[in-house]
Formats: C-alpha cells, structure tokens, sequence
C-alpha cells in the first residue's frame, strides 16, 4: 500500500502539472535564453540558464519548456540539483539531438545528458529523444567507450513519461541510486543488431515502477542490476532485444544483490531472450523473491532462462564453490512459442537454485513437428502444470 500511495501521489503531482504550466509564470521557453533549435547550433548553454532559473524557482511548479516543431543539438550536460522547490518539470515537445561521434567533445565523456540529486522532477511532453547511435555502432564496439543517452543520479521521487527515444550510442536510459521511480508510456527504438543499446538499466535502486511501454533494442529490453529491489514491470512490450533480465550480476568476483522484483503483462516479440537471470561464476551474493506472471512469447529465442554460467572471470577459476545464490523465483501463466528446442533452461551453478516454482507454463516451439525441450541442473523446486516437462521440479503435493 506505501508504494502504491508513493505511485498515485506521483501521478497526481504529474497531472497537475501539465493542467496548471501553461498557466504558470514560473515557466521557462529555452528559446527565451538562446536556444536555436535548428538542429546544427549547440544549443547546450541556453537549457543550461534556463534549468538555473528553474532550480531556483521557488513558487508553483518550475518548468522548463523545450518548444514543439523543433530539434536541439545538445553536447554532453548536467542538470544539476539539489532545487529549491519539491517539484520541477521538463516539459519536452521537441527532438534533443546528440552530437555524432565526429563531433563527440574530447574529454571522452561516457554519458549525454545526465541528472543529478534531483527531487520531484517529471519530464513529459511527447517528444523525442535521439541519440544518433549510428555513428558510433559503426567502428566502435570494442574501441572507445559510447555514450549513455539519459543519466538518473540520486534522483527520488521522478517521473518520466509519453516520450520517444531512439537510437542510443549505449544504454538510452539509466537509473542509479534512485527512489520511488516510475516510468510510463516510453517508446524505445534501436536496431536488433545495435550494440549493448539497453532500453532500461537500473541499479542501487529501489520502488522502480516500469509500465505500458514499448521497447526494441539490441540489447535487454530492462536489465535490473546490483543494488536494486521492490522493482515492478508491467505491460511492456519488448522485442527485438535480450528480454527483461536480472542481472548480469556476479563480475569478476563482486558481491551483489537483487531482491523483489515483479514482471507482468509483458509480450516478447522475435526477442533473442524472454524471462531471463543472469549471473557470472566467481561472483556472490543472491537474487531472490522474483515473479514472473501473465507473460506471452511468440517466436522467443530463450522463453525462460537462468543461466549462472553467463561467464568466466580469473576470479571464478579461483573460487568455484562461490557463487550468486538465486532463490524462490516464481513462472506462473507463461504461455506462448519458443523459436529453439529449448524453451527451458535452468542452468544454475553448485551453490543450486532453490524454490523454484512453476505454475501453468505452456511453451511449444515455432517450427511444426519439433516438440519443445527443458535443461535444468542443480535445480531445486515445484511444477504445476508445465508444457515442456521439466524433470528436476517435483509435482505440488
């Protein structure tokens, strides 16, 4: 019921928002500070005084507006909190363009636009976000560090919602360190051959609600790592990419956790993974008290997957009898076709997964005549009902 009430409160605060900022005089047209938006100039300073004004507002609701009808070149930037007021807006109608790698400054910046210890902030609007990704998918994948779009530091309270964002040189969204979340109505497009171009990246933080959003990417869809717990995604639509994951948790022999998390309603679509834990050998620590419910497959590489060897470190060949403990994860009402013979695969390490539940699975493969298949080790759980069988579980009593 907290949660539930931190949610509603967010959305109300939201919703008055966008009723009263056309009314409000504290409301800040980065075109009155310079801003070009003609798609060529940097218009980075101009949002930058305007986002001052803002942060020092101190009546109403501040909000920065980034008018409708056109596009804003914007090298690498902060908006930098903490602000005066308890709630701030970015009102965004308009394209944010990032520099091409060409012209990415040389200070080797790895992330574009960034967010720092900022409570009560709502960007909204309907506009989009481009990352301009393709310049540096090109020649870049393994020699120099690409960009993350957007950057959530310390950020509690916030809500990001009806926007389009494309083509990220990396991750287009991450939230780090970062409280009562909610994400909405995000529609997120990069090529399935894009790479690590993750959708949503999340990390040290707790009560993140994901909802109704689209996402094709070339890489997960949402990635749920270290630090985080009390996540919650429902109705999202993901493929192509790499599926909803926990983790990869585990590098090079690192202590990390993951706890409470919640998907639902999610469709995967031609996605090279569906439901999907990922862990390195060598690492320690747990991930647990996981459901996964109501999700449909069509043509998946990887339906459902726990896979503990997803690789190896020096420090994994050290230490084997170390590893990240994956416990009560729960498959109910996953229903749809897998695009391999293996629709379900357990593959977890000596230290076992355990109270493993499955509960009405029906995963039959894409190709006609080919029947579906489950792999499990070191699995320790229950099944009710489940199309392929899946040998390790043993029957509810």
């Amino acid at each position: 019921m907290k949660l539930l009430f931190v949610f509603v409160s967010i959305f109300s605060i939201a919703n008055l928002s966008s009723r009263n900022v056309l009314a409000s005089p504290h409301y800040f047209n980065v075109l009155h500070y310079g801003a070009t938006g003609n798609d060529e100039t940097d218009d980075s300073q101009a949002f930058l005084k305007a986002w001052k004004d803002v942060c020092e507002a101190t009546k109403g609701i501040p909000t920065l507006h980034v008018p409708l009808g056109k596009s804003y070149l914007l090298n690498p930037l902060t908006f930098q909190g903490p602000c005066k007021s308890k709630q701030v807006n970015i009102q965004l109608r308009g394209t944010l363009v990032a520099p091409k790698k060409g012209a990415w400054p040389t200070d080797k910046k790895d992330k574009w636009i960034e967010f720092h210890d900022i409570d009560g902030l709502t960007i909204n609007g309907g506009g989009q976000i481009d990352g301009q990704g393709s310049s540096w998918w090109e020649d870049c994948e393994t020699h120099c560090e690409r960009p993350t779009a957007l950057f959530f530091h310390n950020c509690n309270g916030f809500l990001l919602r009806d926007m389009k964002h494309v083509n990220s040189g990396r991750n287009h969204i991450s939230i780090n360190a970062c409280n009562n979340v909610m994400v909405s109505n995000i529609h997120i497009i990069a090529p399935e051959a894009s790479p690590n171009t993750d959708g949503i990246d999340i990390a040290r933080s707790t009560n993140v609600f994901i909802q109704k959003s689209f996402m094709a990417t070339g890489d997960d869809c949402v990635a749920i790592n270290n630090g985080s717990s009390n996540i919650n995604i429902v109705g999202i639509t993901c493929g192509p990419g790499h599926g909803i994951s926990i983790g990869s948790l585990g590098a090079d022999g690192q202590y990390n956790v993951v706890e409470d998390v919640h998907v639902r309603n999610c469709f995967f679509k031609g996605a090279q993974n569906g439901v999907r834990i990922k862990t390195w050998e060598g690492g320690y620590g747990y991930a647990r008290n996981i459901t996964f419910e109501k999700i449909t497959l069509m043509n998946t590489r990887n339906p459902i997957i726990i896979d503990q060897y997803y690789t190896t470190s020096a420090s994994s060949r050290k230490n084997k009898v170390i590893n990240i403990k994956v416990s009560d994860v729960t498959y109910r009402e996953v229903h749809g076709t897998s695009a391999n013979e293996n629709a379900i695969t357990l593959n977890c390490s000596r230290a076992r997964c355990t109270n493993i539940l499955m509960d009405n699975v029906n995963i039959r493969t894409s190709t006609p005549g080919e029947e579906a298949k489950a792999f499990c080790q070191n699995v320790e759980g229950k099944v009710d009902r489940a199309v392929p069988s899946v040998p390790c579980l043993s029957k509810f009593d």
